[in-house]
């Protein structure tokens, strides 16, 4: 993390910014911590509002300490999505003794 004085952040606030996309930036005032600057460069603004909000964090919560849940059967019939697909599963493969077995010998050849 890399501390810088108010005084110097003001002169050289981009240079801040720049460093914050790899670091955090602590900013001090008299020698107290004052601001914090983290680099949101390339992050989704509708993310950021998201993740800083505190009724969606009370939310997510709430949520997650309710016992109430729905199959996902019910959740694809309510957005009336097909219903999975079955998965076809791939052959199991033979051991390599297995595999030796079936190999011609030189001598077969």
């Amino acid at each position: 993390m890399k501390i810088v004085p108010l005084r110097e952040a003001k002169a050289t606030l981009s240079g801040c910014v720049e460093a914050a996309q790899q670091d955090r930036v602590l900013i001090t005032k008299h020698g107290r911590p004052a601001a914090l600057v983290i680099g949101v460069e390339g992050e989704n603004l509708e993310d950021l509002f998201t993740v800083a909000n505190p009724r969606f964090w009370k939310l997510i919560e709430s949520r997650r300490q309710s016992r109430k849940t729905i199959p996902l059967s019910e959740v694809r019939r309510r957005l009336r999505l097909p219903a999975k697909a079955k998965v076809h599963k791939r052959p199991v493969r033979a051991s390599r003794a297995a595999r030796s077995k079936l190999k011609p010998t030189k001598a077969q050849r």
